[in-house]
């Protein structure tokens, strides 16, 4: 079992019941963060001294409380920590329920399970922390399936950039021109229309208004 784990959590009775699920699998070297500079200090610490974290096991949104941050979420701690240690496991423990932005921390920041909030979160966070442990990955059930449906297109970097320009107004004839202006590539008008069509047939839209209202509402974008 995990020897060392950090955890970066600002809502006590979270941080409460992270605490007791670590209690009961006997990880006895646990230390508790409730800022993520806090964190991310004691990570790099660990690291100098040649004793590194295990896991890392993160909210996404932390609350301002008027003291300066340069890390104010639990997105741009993964980050850092990934940078800094990319052997470092991660959980994120977070009430975040849009399956675009649960995708990302999968294929972006390489996160290791996700636990959303709920009723029966402390079960799935003890049964993650085993999964994880063992070097496998870990979902929430009731995202499990949505999650992989999602997955099933796989939106690229250059899909993300054409649904921005839409959704900032720019017409899809006048995406070409913009994209050229930037120097990205494909820039031709076939290539934006044969990726929009595409998103709108895996998102079951018929227009591009509801491809980029489907795509907010997953935090795609």
């Amino acid at each position: 079992m995990f020897k060392k784990v950090i955890i970066a959590e600002d809502h006590e009775s979270s941080n409460f019941s992270v605490r007791k699920v670590a209690e009961k699998m006997n990880i006895s070297n646990v230390d508790y963060f409730h800022y993520c500079d806090d964190a991310y200090s004691h990570i790099i610490k660990s690291l100098e001294k040649g004793s590194p974290y295990d896991l890392l096991i993160t909210d996404l949104s932390f609350e301002e409380d008027g003291r300066k941050q340069m890390i104010t979420d639990g997105k741009e701690l993964i980050r850092c920590c990934r940078n800094a240690d990319p052997e470092l496991k991660v959980i994120v423990f977070s009430a975040e329920h849009r399956l675009g932005v649960i995708d990302l921390l999968f294929s972006e920041l390489k996160i290791n399970a996700f636990i959303r909030k709920s009723r029966s979160d402390s079960k799935d966070l003890e049964k993650a922390i085993e999964i994880v442990y063992n070097n496998h990955t870990f979902i929430s059930q009731d995202l499990k399936l949505p999650v992989k449906n999602v997955n099933t297109l796989e939106f690229s970097n250059f899909d993300i950039i054409i649904l921005k320009l839409l959704s900032e107004g720019i017409l899809q004839k006048n995406i070409p021109e913009v994209l050229q202006q930037r120097e990205i590539h494909p820039n031709s008008l076939s290539s934006v229309e044969k990726r929009i069509n595409t998103m709108k047939i895996a998102m079951s839209v018929k227009n591009n208004e509801q491809l980029i209202a489907s795509c907010k509402d997953l935090g795609i974008i």
